[in-house]
Parts: C-alpha cells; sequence; structure tokens
C-alpha cells in the first residue's frame, strides 16, 4: 500500500482550484446579472442574493466532487465532474429556496437560461485552463528526473505509479547492494546499487529520489537520508505497509510532526464533504418519497392483503461507528419464529409470492428512505446486515467490522459490483467486505453518484431472492 501525498482527501485546495473556480463563478455571476438585465430590464436584489448563496454554496459542491482536480481524469472526466459540480449546486440553491419558501421570487425563464448557459461558459473557461494548467505542471515535471532506491513488488508497483498515474519522468532503479534481486517490471532500467548513488544522482542530474523500502531497512533509510543531505535532491519515502488493512489512508502534518492516517472515518475526516452527502442523502430521499408515495402506498397495501402480520419489518443492525439502529423494510415473509437470524435463500418457503416479487425488484428496501431521512442510513455505503449475521463474520473475516466506519447505505459498491444475494460461504461474504472497505477507502461524493447512477442496473441480478 502506498500514500500519494497529491490525494485530495486531505489536501487543502490550491491555487489551481482557486484561479479556476473565481473565473468560473465570475463568469457564472456576470451571466446572472446579464440574463436578468436583458429579461426584466434591471438587476433585482433577489438576484444578487442567488449570485451570493451560488458563489458560497459552489466552494463545498465544487471541492466535494473534486472539480479542478488536475491530478485527475483528462478534460473529458473533467468536463463530467464539472456538470456534476454545477446540477450539485444546483441542486442545494433549490433545496434553499424550497425551504425559504422564495422559489416563487424568481423567473422561471432567467434561471432555466442560466442553468443552461451557465455550464456552457463554465466549460468555456475550463478548457483552457485546465490544458494551461496541465502543460505547466509536465513542464515543471520533466524538470524533475527521478530515481527510485527499492528492490520488491513495492518498487514495481511505485513504477506504474509514476509513469501512467503521475507522468514523471523517471530514470531508473537503484538496488540496495550489487547482487540483490529487483522485483521491477523492466520498464526502467536498473541504473546500479547503493555504493554508486552519489555518482548516479551526478550523472542523470536527478532531483526527486524514491526509497520504496520497508520499516524493517529504517536504519539503512536514515543512514542513506543523512548521507543525501548536502545533495540537491528531494527525497521521498515511500513506506511498504501492505500487510495492512488501511481505510481512508493519508500522510499529514500534526503540528510539524508527520503523521500517517492508517484507518479513519471519512466523514470526519472530510467535514465538508460529509456535509454534502448528508444534504445529498436527505433531499434525495424526501424527493423520493413523494414521487414514490403512490408506489410505497400500493406496496403496503399488498403486503397487508398478502398475510398476516405488520407492513414494516424493523430489525436491528448495526450503523455507524457500530451503533444499533431500526432498519425498516417492507414485510417479505410470513410472520414467524426463528430461534436464530438466517439469511433468505432461493425458493424459501418463509418468504410470501408478493414477498418473493419486492425482494426481487428490491421495493422492499423502499421504506428505508424513511432511515435515510431521519439519518440513521446513507443513500450509499456498506449495506447494514444484522447483528447476528455482525457476531458471526466478526472473528471469521479480517477487519469485518470496519464497514461501520462509515454510514450503512440502501446500495453500496458491493451491490453494483454484483456482490449482493445470498452469502452462504465465507468467502462470498468477504468479497463484499472487500468492496465495501474499498468503497471507504475511496469515497467521495462522486462515488456515490457513480453508485446511485448504476444501481438500477443491478436490480437485474439473478442473485436477489
Amino acid at each position: 500500500m502506498m500514500f500519494d501525498k497529491s490525494e485530495p482527501s486531505h489536501h487543502p485546495r490550491g491555487l489551481t482550484f482557486w484561479i479556476q473556480w473565481l473565473v468560473a463563478m465570475s463568469l457564472v455571476t456576470v451571466l446572472l446579472g446579464l440574463l436578468t438585465w436583458l429579461i426584466t430590464g434591471d438587476i433585482q436584489t433577489q438576484y444578487r442574493i442567488l449570485a451570493g448563496f451560488a458563489i458560497l454554496g459552489s466552494v463545498p459542491a465544487y471541492t466535494a466532487l473534486n472539480v479542478y482536480d488536475r491530478r485527475r481524469e483528462g478534460s473529458f472526466n473533467g468536463l463530467i465532474r464539472l456538470m456534476g459540480g454545477w446540477l450539485l449546486l444546483l441542486a442545494m440553491l433549490s433545496v434553499v429556496g424550497f425551504l425559504t419558501k422564495t422559489s416563487e421570487l424568481y423567473s422561471r425563464e432567467i434561471l432555466l437560461k442560466w442553468t443552461m448557459l451557465g455550464y456552457l461558459v463554465q466549460v468555456a473557461a475550463f478548457l483552457p485552463l485546465h490544458e494551461l494548467s496541465r502543460n505547466y505542471h509536465q513542464r515543471l515535471r520533466e524538470k524533475r528526473p527521478a530515481l527510485i532506491i527499492g528492490q520488491d513488488k513495492l518498487t514495481a508497483q511505485l513504477v506504474d505509479v509514476l509513469l501512467e498515474q503521475r507522468q514523471e519522468p523517471l530514470v531508473g532503479l537503484v538496488r540496495l547492494s550489487g547482487d540483490s534481486a529487483i522485483a521491477a517490471t523492466g520498464r526502467v532500467p536498473v541504473l546500479g546499487d547503493l555504493t554508486q548513488i552519489r555518482q548516479i544522482i551526478a550523472e542523470q542530474e536527478i532531483r526527486r529520489l524514491y526509497i520504496a523500502l520497508p520499516f524493517s531497512e529504517m536504519n539503512r533509510i536514515e543512514r542513506l537520508y543523512i548521507d543525501l543531505l548536502d545533495v540537491n535532491v528531494d527525497v521521498v519515502w515511500i513506506p511498504d505497509l501492505a500487510s495492512l488493512v488501511m481505510l481512508n489512508q493519508s500522510v499529514s502534518a500534526i503540528g510539524g510532526l508527520p503523521a500517517i492516517h492508517l484507518n479513519e472515518c471519512p466523514l470526519t475526516a472530510q467535514p465538508r464533504g460529509a456535509l454534502v452527502k448528508a444534504v445529498l442523502d436527505r433531499s434525495i430521499a424526501l424527493l423520493a418519497i413523494l414521487l414514490l408515495s403512490p408506489l410505497l402506498i400500493a406496496a403496503a397495501i399488498a403486503v397487508k392483503l398478502s398475510s398476516p402480520g405488520p407492513v414494516l419489518f424493523k430489525q436491528q443492525r448495526h450503523g455507524w461507528n457500530g451503533d444499533v439502529i431500526k432498519v425498516w423494510k417492507f414485510r417479505s415473509m410470513r410472520v414467524h419464529q426463528d430461534t436464530r437470524v438466517e439469511q433468505a435463500t432461493r425458493d424459501d418457503p418463509r418468504v410470501t409470492p408478493f414477498g418473493r416479487f419486492i425482494r426481487r425488484t428490491s421495493i422492499d428496501e423502499l421504506p428505508q428512505l424513511f432511515n435515510v431521512l431521519l439519518g440513521d442510513m446513507s443513500l450509499v455505503g456498506p449495506r447494514p446486515h444484522a447483528i447476528a449475521h455482525n457476531d458471526y463474520y466478526a472473528d471469521k473475516i479480517t477487519a469485518y467490522m470496519a464497514r461501520h466506519r462509515i454510514k450503512p447505505g440502501i446500495t453500496g459498491l458491493a451491490q453494483i459490483s454484483g456482490a449482493r444475494g445470498e452469502t452462504e460461504t465465507i468467502d462470498k461474504m468477504a468479497k463484499r467486505v472487500e468492496f465495501d472497505l474499498k468503497y471507504i477507502s475511496n469515497w467521495s461524493v462522486w462515488l456515490d453518484i457513480k453508485i446511485l447512477l448504476k444501481t438500477p442496473l443491478s436490480l437485474v441480478s439473478k442473485d436477489i431472492y
């Protein structure tokens, strides 16, 4: 496992963000004023207030989706992120307008044109600025030839990252000794061993040196670092932590002291993103409840008529940080007494005919929208399991309970990746947990949006009973 200091999780917004944000918001604000003046003949107070809210709201919205992050994908994906940020900002403004009952103060014509043209003027600014930023940083990297000291799988992984993701001018590798093996991929040459390090740095004009060695080589790392203090080269240590299960890992400084975050809850590590996630969750949940109310009422009636018993099935499950919550579902089984909690299986006799239908279509999960509205769950996150199941798997699967480092969700990365349905073997549950931990380690609002968009396609799975 390697850390990338450029990861945005705990990294402050840089100059690139603020320049592009300033240009974009200036254009959007001028556009709103121009449209208002052309259509109404005046720039009324409510539109000035709207512009102010748009400027303030754009910072958390664009930050949450990593808009203008030059370390991310190319121009096309950057435009997709820009669209996501713009739509998220508009959604936030709509919620404010709805809650304050001020929506009727604005002209629909102005808002519609501002919505469409606002994105287009941002695109017009984004493309040249993105290209200028990319070329500028590429020229900086070209002036900083890099070298790696290492000899194992971590070295090979670092080679791939530097060449493919960061596109750094990697000159070659240096092994620990003349007879030591090196597990690199052959993509860059081996220039020598540590006895030749100064000569290699001088001949190749190296400006950045990566040390890819484990903690067991700490004495060697320290000697090497001290020896190279008088050489004009940046030294970066990439510790080998592959044996550790880490969540949302990052590197930061605490009062000038280096800190490696091995396990950190994404919602506390990214408070702005967590706020956007909470607003997005509740807004979409409320809208979904209103739009799906006829379906919810019809399903409730059908459940009541299908078999005796309550409409809703409420089960205690573990939520965020292991707190016990009650998860709501439409009852899909006949009322029965179980000495232990058992997962539903294919052709399970406990499931009613209508219950089989709502389980197959995931309609039985819709009452969890109220769990989201109450704040117990999120739209996206690891699916909450019954407490009895958690007790069973906790000591059988490594880091199983780490799934609760984020709010449980109605859907998740495991569900859209095919790891849904019955988990009758330890391996199947371990695969689901693997996806859950991957989600926690890579969480972002943008990832939530992608999972929500892909969820309808996952409902055709044959593994839903």
